[in-house]
């Protein structure tokens, strides 16, 4: 039996382990900020690890002019948009049907879409790449009329990987949504599509945000298929950029982390935008009434 004590005492514990791996999570963001302010002379005389002497915004603005980040940060959201909306609403539209239609193959289905996330990206990039160079696109695309070394094919492997997993959450959490409200509208004569539009989708928007945030945050981080589908360094995203901060002979750390700062702050924007809408989501069958 537990006493009032011993629980107390495990209590502390626990929190102390989560202070801890808090700090180690947080400590590696703030040392990054804390060197993107510092002049890269002062790391060099004095150490990363020193009190600083100087505090300004060169590093930054340096980032930009040198790295032209400006451009992969529009090459980025042109991929990452248009990638999120069509892998939620492709899932959004598989879940419902799943979940709320019952025939032979549903669970089948359910699966081959999961299945897809579990291949890992170096086992297949090479069956995909060569596929992108012989899939014929309008030369308003691509001059060579090939899917490879186009933003419109990084969007589509974005949407084919991340459809899986979209698709999965959404079909179990339409299921914690209780089968009469679909029924209701049935009754009240709604056809597939108003079922789908008027009902399914303003449900989903807790867990839409949710995904969203997290999609928008996996795809805008990519650098592997931008690496392996694109040819041209004009057309990648924002993470080829911070390659271009690092020098022949030498990197400037501190000009690399205002870089990366820099890269970052987007996905935090859209995290703020979606807070709300993402706690609902991930607290969703928490409770219960």
């Amino acid at each position: 039996m537990v006493t009032g004590k011993q629980s107390k005492v495990g209590a502390r514990i626990a929190v102390a382990i989560l202070a801890f791996f808090s700090l180690a999570w947080v400590f590696p963001i703030f040392f990054t900020v804390y060197e993107s302010f510092r002049p890269y002379n002062d790391t060099t005389k004095d150490g990363y690890v020193s009190l600083p002497k100087h505090f300004n915004f060169d590093n930054y603005w340096n980032a930009l002019i040198q790295s032209g980040m400006w451009r992969y940060f529009i090459n980025s959201v042109e991929v990452a948009v248009p990638a999120v909306l069509i892998t939620l609403f492709l899932a959004s539209m598989v879940a419902f049907v799943v979940s709320r239609y019952s025939f032979k193959f549903n669970i089948a289905l359910l699966m081959i879409f999961t299945a897809g996330n579990l291949l890992p990206p170096q086992l297949i990039f090479i069956p995909i790449f060569r596929l992108y160079l012989h899939i014929w696109v309008p030369t308003i695309i691509n001059e060579n009329n090939v899917l490879y070394d186009t933003q419109l094919g990084l969007i589509l492997i974005h949407v084919a990987i991340q459809i899986g997993f979209a698709t999965f959450v959404l079909s179990n959490y339409l299921r914690t949504i209780p089968k009469e409200i679909s029924e209701s509208a049935l009754v009240d004569g709604a056809s597939v599509w108003a079922h789908y539009f008027r009902v399914i989708l303003p449900l989903l928007r807790p867990a839409l945000a949710s995904l969203g945030v997290l999609m928008t945050t996996w795809i805008y981080n990519d650098f592997f298929w931008a690496v392996v589908l694109l040819k041209s360094g004009s057309k990648r995203p924002i993470t080829a950029a911070l390659s271009n901060l690092q020098g022949e002979f030498f990197t400037d750390f501190n000009l690399l982390a205002a870089g990366a700062v820099l890269a970052l702050l987007p996905t935090l924007i859209v995290f703020f935008v979606l807070r709300r809408q993402f706690v609902a989501g991930l607290t969703i069958g928490s409770t219960k009434g």
